[in-house]
């Protein structure tokens, strides 16, 4: 069996995800394999549909994998059952949507403080303010999701994604849905947080600009991984 190496922090072999459909089974990915070393930033590119998305889920194990392996943060993520894989993601996993998926019913302090509460930390409200001041957000640390504008939710879900001090970032299209400004101040957050932090940065974009920020671009293709 492959183990993951000392100095990646995740390790994908041959790994395939196949669903059934009307027209019969589609392989959504055929094959990926993919290494990442510890604090390295990644871009993953490609056309709308080419699996992108579905790879980044697999990686943070919020989907199973029809088969192959994938090791983060030296375990065996495909061993895992639903339990243990949410285990993992709490101690070493953050993941930024591109729909922000902040909990409507908590202010923003509140959505910063729940990944601290969650692992035990302490002063989970003096850390969750310190992020939101971090990001520019402290005047609004008691605003809910729904007054806040695009730009402020998503820096909001950065200041969560890294509040549990996270040895890997997932983000996924994390500027899709902001205007050109907001977008500039999110990778500059993203990037900044990624070198103090030296967390593990993996991203899916279709911004070729953010991705040529990244120490590294790949392109799915065809439900595979190529150098772009």
């Amino acid at each position: 069996m492959t183990s993951l190496q000392d100095s990646s922090v995740i390790t994908v072999n041959s790994l395939f995800r196949r669903v059934d459909t009307l027209d019969g089974n589609l392989t959504i990915l055929n094959g990926v394999n993919l290494d990442v070393k510890q604090g390295e930033s990644v871009a993953i590119i490609g056309p709308s549909g080419s699996g992108k998305s579905t790879l980044l889920s697999l990686l943070a194990g919020l989907d199973r994998a029809s088969s192959g392996e994938i090791w983060l943060a030296g375990e065996p993520l495909h061993q895992l059952d639903e339990e243990q894989r949410a285990a993992l993601r709490g101690r070493s996993v953050g993941f930024i949507f591109q729909s922000f998926m902040l909990v409507d019913s908590l202010t923003a302090l509140e959505n910063v403080m729940l990944p601290i509460e969650l692992a035990g930390g302490d002063d989970a409200q003096q850390q969750a303010l310190a992020l939101l001041r971090r990001v520019g957000l402290a005047n609004r640390q008691d605003h809910f999701p729904n007054q806040l504008s695009g730009g402020e939710q998503q820096r909001v879900a950065i200041a969560r994604a890294f509040a549990s001090h996270p040895d890997i970032l997932f983000a996924d299209e994390p500027t899709g849905n902001l205007d050109h400004a907001n977008s500039q101040r999110v990778e500059e957050l993203l990037f900044e947080l990624n070198r103090e932090q030296g967390t593990t940065l993996v991203l899916v974009t279709h911004d070729l600009a953010l991705a040529q920020r990244c120490q590294r671009q790949i392109e799915m293709v065809s439900g595979q991984l190529e150098v772009a």
